[in-house]
């Protein structure tokens, strides 16, 4: 395996490797619980720093930055954990997956260790808007709440079509009819817990905190103490299926969306 390429490449502009033909590694890792209030800026550049660690014969762009190839998985809101967040390198020497699995395990620190790797196509399309389907898992323990309470909260927010939210001194609106796809909840030892399903797009994306204040406000509850909120599911909706990060991928439809 050779070592990472050095740039700004010295030839012609026209003999440059094309991105989407370069190998493209999807890495899958968790954000610990711990780690939730770590920025998403600091995240990228942590796991850039790791990848450089490793070794890997990573690719890097020719302009002004000269930045590794990579892209990532949409930010998480602050306060979010996640067991499922990716990235994707360009690599400009395809090695085995499970090598370079083993190398990002040694370079990074346990809370953001990756689990999985495998190569993608290329030519997909760009992995923040690409992921464009998540699952989230929200606890409220301790709360008196309960789920049939909370449920009536969240299908008043939805009747009205939009939710409009202060984010800092920005007005934010996203259309529910796009961007909400179900939700359930269930009682237990500690409290309600609540299983949350969004799409994101051009019409958005739903933040599930924004949500549930939005809901304890429509129904007049209290709002708890403590509010736990971690991502458990990215995918692809395409042509009526679910599409997972590491495929089978489709062009048509084969099953019908979960």
């Amino acid at each position: 395996m050779s070592g990472p390429q050095t740039q700004p490449f010295s030839g012609r502009p026209q003999d440059l490797p094309v991105k989407a033909d370069l190998a493209r590694l999807r890495v899958e890792y968790g954000k610990s619980d711990r780690l939730a209030f770590l920025g998403h800026l600091d995240l990228i550049a942590t796991i850039e720093r790791c990848v450089r660690r490793a070794g890997l014969p990573f690719s890097i762009g020719n302009g002004f930055a000269r930045r590794i190839r990579m892209q990532f998985s949409g930010a998480l809101p602050t306060g979010t954990s996640s067991s499922c967040e990716y990235y994707d390198v360009r690599l400009t020497e395809r090695i085995d997956p499970e090598e370079a699995l083993g190398l990002l395990r040694a370079a990074t620190p346990a809370a953001l260790a990756p689990v999985r790797a495998a190569y993608v196509p290329g030519r997909l399309g760009a992995l923040e808007a690409w992921l464009d389907r998540a699952s989230w898992e929200i606890s409220l323990p301790g709360s008196s709440l309960s789920p049939e309470d909370l449920l009536g909260g969240i299908e008043a927010v939805r009747e009205r079509g939009t939710l409009t939210y202060l984010r800092g001194e920005k007005v934010k609106r996203v259309d529910l009819g796009a961007t909400f796809v179900g939700a359930r909840a269930a009682a237990g030892e500690d409290g309600v817990s609540l299983c949350l399903e969004t799409r994101s797009g051009t019409a958005g994306a739903l933040r599930p905190q924004v949500l549930l204040d939005a809901a304890f406000d429509a129904a007049g509850l209290a709002r708890p103490d403590a509010v736990r909120v971690r991502r458990t599911f990215q995918g692809h909706e395409e042509s009526g299926c679910l599409v997972e990060p590491f495929g089978p991928f489709v062009t048509q439809g084969e099953a019908p969306l979960s």
